[in-house]
């Protein structure tokens, strides 16, 4: 039998990066063979991976790769916030970035592409081995590409949130700083269309009547004319207890505090009789008012040129009309936003209690 030397483990330890007693076992069992014990390595991680398949990662850190006009952004996994802050993990993502940036591959914010990522030079066994060796499921959630005449990216967090903003144009360094702003007003303001334009007709629609039925079911926020017409109803037609139709004759002259001390019943049969008569407030021209006034602030929020920029010095410029005070001919072509866990079911447990039951 060979023997083992400190010198044999350390070398196997920094090609693998598994852990000490792990490859001076795996050296044991392969007579000293460094290439049969990187196997057997690699053979354990496997099984540790596949142990780990069906556990929670959800923490995990966003990275950008960039190499010309072309540029990626990952986000990769783990089970906890303590291993997304390991330099052996930053790293390893790092990495997954280039390659993803090397690959001929889009990738997509659904994880598309990932599957053919992974049987990119050796990403799959590199990802196990990292999984033996962190001891934590790792998993490469997905990657998107961007490509422009100019193309930046900002990393918020230490990597919770990763954007990349492209554009054409221009190409300055005045530009670059300026989509480097946009970047981090992407990362704050999390907008979902590069701008109100590229809402589809059926997004609009729905927006609509999410937003008269969010209306209807708030009355106090409806139009004067419209929620005297509700309160003459619920009043006339003794919807309300006596104690209500009290307090309105009491608040009456100063409707602005009325919801105030109305109960909850009160409140209630208001929302029913609006939704009950919706056609006819629909129609009203008030109402409509109120709705479009609604949608377009919602689309203010939502859109990312016609967000208020953050770093307006009036509070009022729009991220459209900075890019165009730098140069009116830089077009934003495509925004990425990845933050790390979102969409995802998180875990939630006691540490401190897992640890104290690993302990016995």
């Amino acid at each position: 039998m060979a023997n083992i030397t400190a010198a044999m483990v350390k070398e196997l330890r920094e090609s693998t990066g598994a852990g000490m007693m792990e490859c001076k076992k795996a050296l044991t069992e392969t007579d000293g063979d460094m290439d049969a014990a990187v196997e057997v390595l690699r053979k354990s991680g496997a099984a540790k991976a596949e142990k780990k398949a069906s556990r929670i990662a959800a923490e995990g850190i966003t990275r950008v790769a960039i190499n010309g006009n072309q540029a990626v952004v990952v986000e990769v996994n783990s089970e906890t916030d303590f291993v997304a802050k390991n330099e052996v993990f930053q790293t390893f993502v790092q990495s997954v970035a280039e390659q993803a940036l090397a690959s001929g591959l889009n990738g997509g914010k659904d994880g598309e592409d990932v599957a053919a990522l992974l049987e990119q030079n050796g990403l799959k066994d590199t990802l196990v081995e990292k999984t033996a060796t962190i001891g934590e499921k790792l998993s490469i959630r997905r990657f998107e590409k961007v490509s422009a005449e100019t193309v930046v990216s900002y990393i918020h967090g230490g990597g919770r949130i990763g954007v990349l903003v492209a554009a054409d144009g221009d190409s300055s360094d005045a530009a670059k700083e300026a989509l480097t702003n946009v970047a981090m007003q992407v990362a704050a303001m999390n907008p979902q269309y590069l701008s109100s334009a590229d809402i589809s007709e059926a997004e609009r629609a729905k927006l609509k009547e999410i937003t008269i039925d969010s209306a209807l079911n708030d009355p106090a926020s409806l139009p004067k004319p419209i929620l005297q017409k509700l309160i003459d109803k619920a009043v006339g037609d003794k919807a309300w207890s006596d104690k209500d139709i009290a307090v309105y004759e009491e608040k009456k002259s100063n409707m602005n505090f009325l919801f105030n001390f109305l109960s909850e019943e009160a409140k209630n049969a208001l929302v029913q009789l609006a939704m009950a008569d919706k056609e006819n407030i629909v129609a009203d021209k008030i109402f409509d008012g109120l709705v479009k006034g609604r949608i377009s602030k919602h689309e203010k929020e939502i859109c990312l040129m016609e967000q208020t920029y953050v770093k307006a010095e009036d509070g009022k410029q729009s991220v459209a009309q900075y890019l165009a005070s730098v140069n009116k001919a830089i077009v934003i072509k495509k925004m990425v936003r990845f933050e790390v866990g979102e969409g995802m079911e998180k875990k939630n447990e006691d540490f401190a209690a897992e640890v104290a039951a690993q302990l016995g």
